[in-house]
């Protein structure tokens, strides 16, 4: 395939947050093969803003997954609307980042020149595709890197500068987080930014825990400032920390709590603000990695070196996990699929402040 002859292209990644940012490489990969393709991305509408503003992206199109519940004929409307406007784009090219079904429909009906997808069975996903790459070649590799064998699957090779991943938090966003910051007296690379939690709870480290941590880094001379997302497990988890260092911490106001107020582009322009950034197997943590933040991030039962956090621009981030559970990452909902980890739930405090100390120094 000649990077020459693309005039445009289109990358689907239709997974969560963490999984779409991660996918923004490709993006960049291509534009710097072809500055003159338009490329294009289609991920679900609640992931977007992930991929918004990207500098190489020429335009966003998305799936809602709202759709089911609007009623069979909405649905149907919406995705004609969508597949109407995917094939008036005329690609050359379509990348396909999961083993999404939609995406070898979609490669059948929008017939471009080349496609190319994981290789995951064969019959009519195989032969929906001109190039296959592997699923995951190895454990041990980096989604990153994987997501990037779809290109040499075409026959090229990613430089250092490819590997960046990149989210743009975009002015309006920025200018809310900077009038918060001087709203409360915290300087740029002044306060540490925390955000322990997750939709899968079985990924969080006791709020306990967190809060002796939020404790140290106070007794230091560190703010501190929590985020969450809205929903309510996760802003009831900043809530029982909280509520730990109330009862327990000397001075509990030097932390700031943010959860649940910030869009993920204000999410994003504070991370880049911080000193460091600690967190857990999240998409917090993936935009920490790519705002160019230091990273401690703190491991359970997932993959580290797979999901671990990013670092092409060497800021030297830590992943903190158990070292005395051989099992991990053993890829499970908690122990046994109980949804509680145990190589989360016995984590000390002083493995995470050693980590936090060598990026703060």
């Amino acid at each position: 395939m000649a990077a020459a002859g693309l005039r445009r292209a289109l990358v689907i990644k239709l997974r969560h947050h963490g999984d779409v940012l991660l996918a923004s490489p490709v993006i960049s990969m291509i534009k710097r093969l072809a500055p003159q393709c338009e490329v294009d991305a289609l991920v679900y509408a609640d992931t977007a803003p992930m991929l918004e503003g990207h500098p190489a992206l020429a335009q966003l199109h998305l799936i809602d997954r709202g759709w089911k519940r609007q009623g069979v004929w909405t649905q149907a409307a919406a995705e004609w609307k969508l597949i109407s406007e995917l094939r008036a784009r005329h690609y050359d090219l379509v990348v396909h980042l999961s083993v999404h079904t939609r995406g070898a429909w979609l490669v059948r009906l929008l017939r471009p020149n080349w496609s190319v997808a994981p290789r995951f069975r064969d019959g009519f996903w195989a032969n929906s595709f001109t190039h296959l790459y592997p699923a995951q070649s190895h454990g041990d590799r980096h989604t990153v890197d994987t997501n990037l064998d779809s290109l040499r699957a075409l026959g090229f090779e990613p430089t250092p500068a490819d590997m960046r991943v990149t989210m743009a938090p975009g002015a309006k966003a920025e200018a809310r987080v900077a009038e918060l910051l001087v709203q409360h007296g915290l300087a740029q690379g002044g306060f540490v930014h925390i955000h322990p939690a997750s939709r899968w709870t079985f990924k969080c480290w006791p709020a306990d825990r967190v809060a002796a941590l939020c404790d140290a880094l106070a007794a230091k001379g560190w703010p501190i400032v929590l985020t969450s997302a809205p929903d309510a497990n996760e802003k009831a988890l900043i809530a029982d920390v909280r509520a730990a260092r109330d009862k327990f911490a000397a001075s509990p106001t030097e932390t700031l709590d943010l959860s649940g107020e910030l869009s993920l582009k204000e999410l994003a322009a504070l991370t880049a603000q911080a000193k460091l950034f600690v967190g857990v197997d999240s998409a917090p943590m993936h935009i920490a990695a790519a705002m160019g933040t230091p990273v401690v991030a703190i491991f359970g039962p997932s993959g580290d070196r797979e999901w671990g956090p990013w670092d092409p621009l060497n800021r030297g981030h830590r992943v903190v996990a158990s070292n005395t559970h051989p099992c991990r990452p053993c890829g499970m909902a908690g122990c046994n699929d109980s949804k509680v980890s145990d190589c989360l739930t016995t984590l000390p405090v002083a493995q995470v402040l050693v980590a936090c100390e060598e990026l703060l120094a």
